[in-house]
This record gives C-alpha cells, sequence and structure tokens, in this order.
C-alpha cells in the first residue's frame, strides 16, 4: 500500500480547499440566480447535485431567466460542457481502476478545478488520492453555497468584492508549474494560438471549446522532463 508523507497529501488538499471558498461563493450566486429564475430550493439544489457543471448551471437558468426557451438553454449548457469531454480523456488513467459505480461517480466529478488539481502531481497513485480528495472537497462546497443562495434567495454580485476574478486567478495559479514541463509548454501555446487565431471567425466561447485540445498533448506517452528557468532540462 503507498504511504503518504503530510506534506504529499497538504499540498492538494490546501489548494482544494481554497478553491472550495470561491466555490461556496459561486455555487450561492448560482443559487440565488436558480430562484430568481423560477426554480424551486429542492429544484436549484438538485441541479447542483447531478449537473456539476458551474459554467453549464449559470448559463442554462441565464437563458430561461431571460426568457429563452429549454431547449436553447440545454444547448447552451451542453456546448459549455463539450471541454468535459476532453478533460475526461486525459483523466482515464486515473479513473480506470475500480467498479461501475466509482467510475460513474468519478466522471461525476470530471471538472476544470479537479482536473487542474490532479495534473499538478507526477505519482499515479498521488494523482488517484488528489482526484478523490478534490472532488468531494469541490463537490460539497459547490453543493453547499447553492443550498446557501438558494436559501437566501436575494441578488448577490460577485464583481461588487472583485470575487469575479477568483477563477481566474486560481487557473493562472494552477497552470505556472505546468510551463515547467515539455508537454506543457505545448499545450499552452497550442491554446493561445487557437484561442487567439479562431476568434474573430467563431461564436464567443467556441474558440475557447477548441483550444482546451491542448490538453491532448498530456496524453503523449513520451515522458515530461522538467525544466529549469531558461529551457533547460
Amino acid at each position: 500500500m503507498h504511504h503518504f508523507r503530510a506534506p504529499d497529501a497538504r499540498r492538494f488538499i490546501s489548494a482544494s480547499l481554497m478553491i472550495g471558498v470561491a466555490f461556496v461563493v459561486f455555487g450561492a450566486s448560482f443559487g440565488v440566480l436558480s430562484v430568481s429564475a423560477g426554480a424551486s430550493i429542492a429544484q436549484s439544489c438538485a441541479m447542483s447535485l447531478l449537473v456539476f457543471t458551474g459554467a453549464s448551471q449559470m448559463s442554462a437558468v441565464s437563458v430561461i431567466a431571460s426568457g429563452g426557451s429549454v431547449a436553447s438553454a440545454f444547448g447552451g449548457a451542453v456546448l459549455l460542457s463539450g471541454r468535459n469531454a476532453v478533460y475526461g480523456l486525459a483523466m482515464s488513467p486515473v479513473l480506470k481502476e475500480g467498479d461501475l459505480a466509482s467510475r460513474l461517480l468519478g466522471a461525476q466529478w470530471v471538472i476544470d478545478e479537479t482536473t487542474a488539481v490532479v495534473s499538478a502531481e507526477t505519482d499515479p497513485a498521488k494523482k488517484r488520492t488528489a482526484f478523490w480528495i478534490s472532488g468531494a472537497i469541490l463537490y460539497a462546497s459547490w453543493n453547499i453555497g447553492t443550498l446557501l443562495g438558494a436559501l437566501v434567495g436575494s441578488s448577490i454580485n460577485p464583481s461588487d468584492f472583485g470575487l469575479d476574478a477568483a477563477f481566474p486567478v486560481m487557473f493562472i495559479a494552477m497552470l505556472a508549474p505546468h510551463l515547467r514541463t515539455i508537454n506543457g509548454k505545448k499545450a499552452a501555446l497550442f491554446g493561445a494560438v487557437i484561442a487567439v487565431a479562431l476568434a474573430p471567425f467563431m461564436p464567443i466561447g467556441l474558440p475557447i471549446l477548441v483550444s482546451a485540445l491542448g490538453m491532448l498533448f498530456g496524453l503523449s506517452p513520451e515522458k515530461d522532463v522538467p525544466t529549469t528557468s531558461d529551457g533547460t532540462p
């Protein structure tokens, strides 16, 4: 059995808890938006429990709140969650062990943030542990936030407190370690070039979705070699 030293687990537990704080805040924002769009507290909580994809949930209830059809709300939500299929490919080695029930639960927890936390680890055993710990923390945080927001039922505007910048800042912090590897640099360069090149020709959001394919570099069988600040191995 693989044993972890305290610093090994502390790294991804602390990262998950920090992201979890933001999840509670934005989960509450979703709860408020969902209730104001006409959903009940139970319906709002059920959506977070069963969907667990913040951007798609926000998009769906925003469309409904503005008078859009269920079909348009569903279509936009599916489009936004399409990137999770790419994350699933990258995370499949981590989730291939276990029975069907554990794999189904794992698939539910494959999101941007759990993928980022796990991909920062190099040891396969640590990756699996990091996934289940981060997934449990973030899933609980998002659903607690949704319940609190739905119960409060008053408007919450994260931008008033600068909280709208929380997720971009966290993603930049999680991106930095990956830029020390060859595959990480390839993925970052691919994503940046594709997003900029396609932005003038594609609807808003689609260039980002296509650029997410840069994660496929992480599936390369060639082992990443950490590099120094001057680019040498």
